[in-house]
């Protein structure tokens, strides 16, 4: 009896080093038949379907006829739930494994078709299914820290170990198996909570992930496309049998935690105005100022018009060719407010020569044809933000590290924030914020950064481009690289 409680002890230590809840339903079963010698064991799990309590199958092992189901099989158990409640609300007392979760004790039967306290059809079923003979059962229940009965844990036929004869199962071995399935039970439902905090976590970064998306139409899907590339370069760097990435690998708890940054990496732009994240031209604010420019044209046409009847200019041509000269440079700043890949420096002198044309406002007063902040925003080189704007929108990566690095991560989420605020960084140092090198950069933290930067350049939502072909694309990261 001394060697079965140091097996406990040993199977014991091996249950709570398992994080993988599949694995450790399976885990369960095998120590118990280990423990036992029985040649069969079913674990049930307590659920809830359509608002009533269940015993779920979870595993189910027979070693006669090598049957393996549920766990990480791939293969679920093919059986219907067992109700804990008959339809008037009345305790399910019929059925072993629902008498056990109610009674919370064990019941060992020496022989199952000499039992009539409890309906055995189902065993029996399955006896004439595949001509076994199941004789003597073990159902415990498996308690947890607060006493709950989580799940329930069936042998079946205990075997002599040296003629493999079907015996009854050993009352003295109840207590160690119920301190089997007391330490499991435990394990189980940390585990249980675990995978309920990662879920919730999960859920969590999704949410701020999609507010994000949804606070812009243009960038929308960008925070929940950016995490796949990411995963797809991890993927191939760790397929890589040569070359710098031959020996780069990512063990669950690495996979998990590079997913958990992709989906963070831009959660500061929750504190980037929607202003900025949505300028689709130089111009534009909580609209588009080109409006107003367009109006003091008008305006110009008019007055232009004016002052030719008033001189008593009497060569329409030239007031058309001046009329058609302002309209042509009306059309000019529309063009260059939608911004481009890059503006030329001539065209950045027209901006400024439209910019002295004077126009008479409504109080009679003489006023440049463009503010100075106008003509700023115009002579923008590339793209649609000014140095200023740029600073305002390239803050949201400061804004995630210090959200980030305030959390107190687990030690296996670590590098989240390195992960995560490093998706503006270049190899050649030229990135921000930090302004890191390649040999500052981890591996996972280079391929957000690609990531990042393809899904930006091939987006089909931004409204200042097109997007680019792959080929484009990958000419730039090369070009980067």
């Amino acid at each position: 009896m001394l060697a079965a409680y140091e097996h406990l002890l040993k199977i014991t230590l091996a249950l709570s080093g398992e994080r993988d809840i599949a694995r450790l339903y399976e885990q369960i079963i095998e120590a118990a038949q280990e423990l036992t010698h029985s040649d069969g064991g079913t674990l049930y799990i307590v659920d809830e379907r359509d608002g009533h309590a269940v015993l779920r199958f979870e595993v189910l092992r027979n070693d006669t006829f090598s049957i393996r189901l549920g766990g990480t099989s791939g293969t679920p158990v093919p059986f219907a739930p067992i109700g804990l409640f008959l339809p008037d609300g009345t305790p399910n007392l019929s059925n072993i494994c629902a008498y056990v979760y109610h009674h919370r004790h064990p019941v060992n039967i020496a022989d199952a078709y000499s039992e009539d306290r409890f309906d055995l059809s189902g065993t029996r079923a399955f006896d004439q299914k595949w001509g076994y003979r199941s004789q003597s059962l073990l159902t415990l229940p498996l308690a947890n820290h607060e006493g709950s009965i989580i799940g329930v844990l069936q042998l079946i036929n205990a075997k002599n170990p040296a003629d493999g004869t079907v015996l009854p199962f050993d009352p003295a071995l109840e207590p160690i198996v119920g301190a089997l399935a007391s330490s499991a039970a435990i394990t189980l439902e940390n585990q249980q909570l675990l995978q309920g905090h990662r879920n919730l976590l999960d859920a969590f970064i999704k949410a701020i992930a999609q507010a994000i998306d949804a606070k812009s139409p243009h960038t929308s899907g960008h925070c929940q496309r950016v995490p796949v590339l990411t995963e797809m370069l991890a993927e191939a760097a760790c397929e890589a049998k040569d070359g710098p990435l031959r020996n780069f690998t990512l063990n669950d708890d690495e996979w998990y935690e590079l997913r958990v940054a992709a989906w963070l990496h831009d959660c500061g732009k929750l504190a980037t105005p929607d202003s900025l994240l949505d300028k689709s031209t130089k111009l534009h604010s909580l609209c588009d100022r080109i409006e107003g420019i367009k109006t003091r044209f008008a305006a110009l046409i008019a007055q232009t018009q004016l002052r030719h009847v008033r001189q008593g200019n009497s060569d329409p041509a030239a007031l058309e060719a001046e009329i058609a000269a302002l309209r042509d440079d009306c059309a000019f700043l529309e063009r260059a407010n939608l911004g481009s890949e890059f503006m030329h420096a001539e065209d950045q002198a027209r901006v400024r020569r439209i910019a002295g044309y004077r126009w008479i406002d409504h109080t009679g007063a003489t006023q440049p044809l463009l503010t100075e902040h106008e003509v700023e925003l115009l002579c923008i080189e590339r793209g649609t933000l000014s140095n200023a704007e740029r600073d305002r929108v390239n803050d949201h990566i400061n804004v995630p590290i210090q959200m980030l690095e305030s959390l107190p991560f687990p030690r296996e989420l670590a590098r989240v924030p390195e992960y995560a605020g490093g998706h503006h960084e270049r190899v050649g140092g030229k990135g921000y914020p930090r302004g890191l090198t390649r040999e500052q950069m981890s591996w996972p933290a280079r391929m957000m950064a690609i990531a990042d930067i393809f899904e930006a350049l091939t987006a089909r939502d931004r409204p200042y481009k097109a997007p680019m072909k792959l080929s484009q694309a990958l000419s730039i990261l090369n070009k980067m690289a």
